[in-house]
């Protein structure tokens, strides 16, 4: 296993070697163009390029392209070079983890954005302000937004933004612990995704979320295989950034297989990814992962060492968070070596930076450990202390977090009050234009009396029948919905029913052919072969289409005659797929209900969105779900 590995990690330094070139020919001809503008759109533009192709590879780099955008934007009071300076700093921080400073940036790209009418600026910065909400676990407001930019891209028919957006809200529900609404999101967005060729990362970003939700429900070898097809799209596109986070996912995973060999490999190979695309973020985790695996390993030495670099870095690249984990890993390392006073400066340390941090999960683990090291070290009154504190701490977050739940469902509730008075308060607009319309005619009938009185009376009998007569035809309209469900579910039963009729006929005639068999050995090459075709006949042109087809019509308003009215040559085959597509069935689920492999299925979907002349931003399933 070492030796493939060793192999494999010889294959993608050689290929990085060659796209390195590329990379370096690639920037130098954009720095050419830069400086040989002079019109300032242009300047941004190329700048855009630039830090595009940075950015995943070298983020100090594209900072300083983005410096540089914003201050010639400044200087020619270009607002969209603004706006996509602002957008860029953002994203920087955020891959830092300074939220704070990304929420800053973010904002100031949607009030610039609103300023000047830019409304890819408004969307973009409405969807990065929702992953930071995330980051900083406000869920319920993530998702909110999030949906929101869903539906913007999806009006627009932006399909590869939209199925981008269903992907971050199912990143949000796994987050928050919800991982059936997690899985439903990311198979979602892999099947809008899976036919739009353009950005392969966007697919590759969804598979390496299904490999975390895989993980994190114990599907390890699951996992690894989703890790690993993302793996494959990040280095062909050089995306160094997720490939490096790709290959630590993948370590992780060999870790709770409790494989540290394997994981401190993918470690290493994550972290040289790392320092050659001068990624900060992902090296520290690197080192701190290697480091934990050492230690669990009973290799002390080695973990001090790997966990002591993550503390080089500086504060821009090292979170609090991190830093007071790694505090306490080393000072655990150094207690568990038996040198209990430096565990104890390091663990003192982690306690004092959790401590001023607020930082209560963690300095629980703290905690921990300083009372494991105090325990060894004799000192069993300070190890009591800290357990109880930890005790303390430990009720104190149950408490948090129930009052987190019990704020996120007042949260949901206010929501949903705050919708009905909105519908409440437009009925009562609707009532005060009436009574205000009542009103003027009483004035003017006021001298009548009580003709008047009858009249104003009248006026509201009517508008109560007219109430009345709105609330019937809801009803009407309710009850004609569900007379429609009940129409399609006996439709459905009734296939389903001949459907089991024809298999049984099927299962009898091969019965038959088989006693044949058992009483004339001499007939086996004809009746083999007779059973062969007819086990190929029923799995792959299955003998009740024409019916499904009839009640798929009826349902789906004529689906089949639609698609011939938009290109007449269409096959049965591609109008048989094309139905299969709308009923939202997967590629591997169409391929074993033909009989045939899914590549024969990845085929015949380009081959009919062709011949249905489908421009490639158009999603082919959203297109037939529009039929």
């Amino acid at each position: 296993m070492k030796t493939h590995l060793f192999l494999l990690c010889s294959f993608f330094c050689g290929c990085n070697l060659f796209s390195q070139t590329f990379f370096r020919e690639k920037s130098d001809s954009l720095l050419g163009v830069y400086r040989g503008q002079t019109e300032l759109p242009a300047k941004v533009e190329t700048l855009g390029s630039l830090i595009d192709l940075y950015i995943y590879n070298d983020a100090t780099v594209a900072k300083s392209y983005t410096l540089e955008m914003m201050s010639i934007s400044e200087n020619g009071d270009y607002g969209e070079g603004m706006i996509l300076s602002h957008l860029n700093l953002g994203y920087y921080y955020y891959t830092l983890e300074k939220m704070d400073s990304a929420t800053f940036h973010m904002q100031k790209t949607l009030d610039l954005a609103k300023m000047n009418g830019v409304e890819t600026g408004v969307v973009k910065a409405l969807s990065n302000l929702s992953l930071i909400q995330g980051h900083k676990g406000d869920y319920a407001s993530a998702i909110k937004l999030m949906d929101s930019v869903a539906n913007i891209y999806l009006m627009k028919k932006d399909y590869l933004n939209y199925g981008v957006s269903i992907n971050n809200n199912a990143a949000h529900y796994y987050d928050q612990g919800d991982y059936l609404k997690a899985m439903e999101g990311y198979r979602h967005a892999l099947k809008i995704l899976d036919t739009i060729d353009r950005e392969p990362y966007r697919k590759a970003d969804v598979l390496r979320n299904i490999g975390k939700l895989n993980t994190r429900q114990g599907n390890h070898n699951k996992a690894l295989d989703y890790f690993s097809q993302a793996l494959t799209v990040y280095l062909e596109i050089e995306d160094n950034l997720y490939a490096a986070s790709t290959l630590i996912d993948m370590g992780s995973v060999h870790s709770n297989l409790e494989d540290d060999d394997q994981a401190i490999e993918y470690y290493k190979r994550g972290l040289e990814v790392s320092i050659r695309s001068n990624n900060p973020s992902t090296a520290i985790l690197a080192y701190g992962n290697m480091g934990i695996a050492y230690k669990d390993q009973g290799k002390y030495v080695q973990a001090i060492e790997n966990l002591k670099k993550c503390l080089t870095y500086d504060k821009q690249e090292l979170s609090d968070i991190n830093e007071v984990i790694y505090l306490y890993q080393i000072g655990n390392a150094y207690t568990l070596s038996n040198d209990f006073a430096n565990a104890a400066s390091y663990l003192n340390r982690s306690v004092a930076l959790a401590t001023s941090g607020r930082i209560g999960n963690e300095m629980l683990n703290a905690l921990n450990y300083r009372s494991l090291n105090f325990e060894k070290s004799g000192q069993l009154e300070n190890a009591l202390v800290d357990i109880k504190k930890s005790q303390e701490i430990k009720d104190s977050l149950f408490s948090m977090e129930k009052t987190k739940q019990i704020e996120e469902l007042q949260a949901i509730y206010e929501t949903e009050k705050k919708e009905a008075a909105i519908g409440l308060q437009k009925e009562e607009i609707k009532t005060l234009n009436e009574r205000a319309k009542v009103d003027k005619l009483s004035k003017g009938l006021y001298a009548g009396g009580m003709f008047s009185f009858v009249t104003i009376s009248g006026l509201l009998y009517f508008g109560f029948r007219q109430r009345i007569k709105k609330n019937r035809i809801a009803r009407e309209k309710q009850e004609e919905i569900y007379r429609r469900e009940i129409e399609y579910k006996k439709k459905e039963l009734a296939s389903q029913t001949l459907h089991l009729v024809q298999k049984n006929t099927f299962i009898q005639e091969l019965k038959e052919n088989l006693e044949h068999l058992r009483g004339s050995p001499e007939r086996f090459k004809i009746e083999f072969r007779r059973i062969v075709m007819l086990l190929k006949k029923q799995s792959a042109e299955d003998q009740d289409w024409e019916v499904f087809k009839t009640y798929f019509a009826q349902v789906h308003n004529d689906f089949d005659q639609k698609l011939k009215t938009i290109y007449s040559d269409i096959t049965e085959k591609e109008i048989r797929l094309a139905a299969f597509l709308r009923m939202n069935l997967s590629t591997k689920e169409i391929a074993a209900m033909l009989n045939v492999m899914p590549d024969s299925i990845l085929k015949s979907k380009y081959r009919l969105k062709k011949k249905l002349q489908l421009d490639k931003e158009i999603d082919l399933n959203s297109f037939l779900n529009t039929l």
